[in-house]
């Protein structure tokens, strides 16, 4: 279902459900999870990768798994919530560069895992949209994610009308990051996550990642304490000793 890769610094998440277009069951999801958390896990990686094999990035919940739901309990739904839960907070929490590459349509959760990623890039033809209200659902827990990255004015256009949106238009309300031709997105998204490998401390994405994670919604006072304090802490790290001395000194710094 999920295949991994390395390639230098970069790692990759490769959806390969293909006869499902990459849809949501439980052995999806946790296979996507355990994709995610091996690369975490090695120290080379610094930047992963989010895509396809298929012409689709991600269809949203298999239609099997959906009808299942209608006979589940609340306390089978709310468990089995629970576990959609974890795959988007671990990616949004991840603490290394995610980046998801859109080679096709991203559709309910498909576009919630495009979402929690830090950057996106897409093909023009891909379409992007949050469409559980047609089908008596919410985008519940993928809701979460389109708020904070494009503001609740744009969200409520997209969750309530569950309608599908280009990429150029999703490039326009900063849905996703950058459009690129089917040609050349492959190239042009390594290349990206390479020169981020490249240019940024380990340590200092991990920190910068979690107190984004944590800053979204606090009072002015309560998110100046909070800067302080990953002020501070991150002025402890190896990476900022190096970064500072080799500043200092003028020396060439690669991570």
């Amino acid at each position: 279902m999920v295949i991994t890769a390395i390639n230098g610094q970069v790692g990759y998440v490769i959806l390969n459900r293909l006869e499902k277009k990459n849809a949501f069951n439980p052995e999806m999801i946790q296979a996507i999870k355990d994709a995610f958390i091996d690369l975490e896990a090695n120290p080379i990686v610094k930047v992963v990768v989010l895509s396809s094999f298929s012409d689709v990035f991600c269809a949203g919940a298999d239609l099997e798994y959906l009808k299942q739901l209608q006979f589940n309990s609340f306390e089978e739904n709310l468990k089995d919530s629970e576990v959609v839960k974890s795959l988007f907070e671990l990616i949004y929490t991840y603490p290394k560069i995610t980046i998801a590459q859109v080679e096709g349509h991203a559709i309910a959760g498909g576009s919630g895992l495009a979402t929690a990623c830090d950057f996106c890039y897409a093909v023009p033809e891909a379409k992007f949209g949050y469409t559980e209200v047609r089908i008596g659902f919410t985008p519940a827990i993928v809701s979460v994610f389109l708020i904070r990255k494009i503001g609740e004015a744009k969200a409520r256009e997209l969750l309530l009308s569950g309608k599908l949106i280009s990429s150029s238009h999703a490039h326009h309300i900063g849905m996703i990051s950058e459009v690129f031709e089917p040609a050349e997105i492959k190239e042009k998204v390594a290349e990206i996550a390479s020169e981020l490998a490249r240019v940024t401390s380990a340590e200092s994405i991990l920190m910068t990642k979690s107190l984004l994670s944590e800053l979204y919604d606090k009072s002015l006072p309560d998110a100046m304490n909070l800067g302080a304090l990953y002020n501070a802490k991150m002025r402890e790290t190896a990476d900022f000793k190096k970064g500072i001395t080799s500043f200092i000194n003028k020396e060439k710094l690669t991570w």
